[in-house]
């Protein structure tokens, strides 16, 4: 089944979301049109003074390259005959948002180096930034001021990816409250396995916290022979028998071969005859929680970005996502991750096609394109549209003949000569002439598809 599809009336006030069947009613009926593409909305040709909605959670799962994305309807549930059961949730819609930080910091630093080239050959260009000016007298740099919270431009556009996401279906749906994944472990857990009076520790959640953090740290895969896709148990690397005690540091993952190769023995003995492997082993046993704060250093922004919205947030970890999908029984994907995060009790997922979104940019402002060398290769031209369309542009084409015979769609890679190419998640479709495109959705620097994974 598709997303429920979202409501506006004439004053475009958000409504209960709806289903696909309904909405095409409305529109077949004429008491709606279509208002956006992506994600599609309608709006009612009447006002509605006092709506009643549902209360709606929305629910977010943060990543470095993708974020999942999820709107949780909370409702009560009346059986035949039976009495109100309450706690079931609903998941209407789901999404995932796939950034473009690496991307983002990939051209930064060709920029970099294409600009320091010029300069080592004294080539007329701009001069360096003030930061890189050398003091009069002195042969220490201008150091660089950076105000607080300041985020270098590829994390700092994967929070301003999901606020605009944010943005948009609060402006679409009646939201009430937010729930974000504040962190993928808790740090003051793993460091300290004995605080008391928290249920993770002492209930159902024992060990998942743990568990996470050591996926993460040693990528998902044997530390001993680099095995991966198979079941890794923890392994203590000081055995207990011997004095190793139950902290993170003395914890990694191995196969249950490599597990039961090394039962009580010290590791200096087992990997006697692989010291680049133990030494290996040793040095990434030793890695502080750092690297657990680094990952979540956006997320504490986004924190902060989210409570400016006025609604309630709700917080949670990544031990505890996972613990609530297990329990529900639910497959590994992004947006359900983001059903996930919080306090769930009972889950019924009524979408099986999420929204793929991804983040392409507006363009650049560059009037040339340089080569590797850092020479002009080719101009830009000044106009950004023609015959109607302009890059970026979601557009249905009906082809009638060629290699791509059929009905494609995609975003639009625009020429002046009129014969275009798409993207589309199946691969590049060329060439595409204007007179076959049909608009459905305009530049908004994303790309969109859904998933086939139904």
């Amino acid at each position: 089944m598709s997303n429920f599809v979202f409501v506006i009336d004439t004053e475009k006030h958000p409504q209960d979301p709806i289903h696909p069947g309904q909405a095409r009613r409305l529109l077949k009926k004429k008491e709606a049109a279509v208002y956006r593409g992506y994600p599609f909305t309608i709006i009612l040709k009447r006002e509605i003074p006092n709506p009643k909605a549902q209360p709606y959670q929305l629910k977010i799962d943060p990543g470095s390259r993708t974020t999942g994305i999820s709107i949780v309807q909370g409702e009560n549930v009346k059986s035949a005959g039976q009495k109100i059961l309450s706690g079931e949730f609903h998941v209407i819609w789901g999404a995932e948002l796939t950034h473009r930080g690496f991307q983002i910091k990939n051209d930064l630093r060709s920029r970099r180096a294409i600009r320091r080239n010029r300069r080592n050959r004294k080539t007329r260009y701009r001069q360096p930034p003030k930061h890189e000016w050398f003091r009069k007298g002195k042969k220490q740099p201008c150091p660089k001021r950076r105000r607080d919270g300041w985020l270098p431009p590829s994390l700092k556009s994967r929070v301003q990816n999901i606020m605009t996401w944010v943005d948009r279906i609060k402006r679409f749906v009646p939201i009430t409250g937010i729930s974000q994944e504040l962190v993928r472990f808790d740090q003051r857990a793993l460091v300290n396995s004995e605080i008391s009076g928290v249920e993770y520790q002492q209930g159902e959640l024992a060990g998942y916290e743990v568990r996470e953090y050591l996926l993460e740290k040693w990528d998902r895969k044997c530390a001993y022979c680099g095995v991966t896709d198979t079941r890794l148990e923890v392994e203590h690397i000081h055995p207990r028998s011997k004095g190793g005690t139950n902290r993170v540091s003395n914890l990694a993952l191995a196969c249950h071969d490599c597990n039961q190769a090394k039962g009580n023995q010290n590791i200096k003995d087992f990997l006697s005859s692989k010291p680049d492997v133990l030494s290996r082993i040793l040095q990434q046993a030793k890695q502080p929680l750092l690297d657990a704060a680094a990952v979540n250093s956006t997320r504490w922004v986004l924190f902060e970005k989210l409570k400016s919205t006025n609604l309630p947030v709700e917080t949670g970890t990544g031990g505890r996502t996972k613990y609530n999908r297990i329990r529900l029984n639910l497959f590994k994907t992004h947006w359900l991750d983001a059903a996930c995060v919080g306090g769930v009790n009972n889950l019924r997922v009524l979408t099986t096609q999420p929204l793929l979104i991804a983040a392409k940019g507006w363009g650049t402002r560059q009037m040339c394109t340089p080569d590797k060398h850092g020479f002009p290769k080719s101009h830009r031209t000044r106009s950004k549209a023609f015959f109607g369309f302009q890059t970026g542009d979601m557009v249905r084409a009906v082809l009638p003949s060629g290699k791509f015979a059929g009905t494609h769609v995609g975003r639009l890679t625009v020429r002046s000569s009129g014969v275009f190419e798409m993207r589309t998640p199946f691969g590049k479709v060329s060439p595409v002439r204007y007179k076959y495109c049909k608009a459905i959705h305009r530049n908004d620097g994303y790309m969109y598809a859904f998933s086939t994974n139904v």
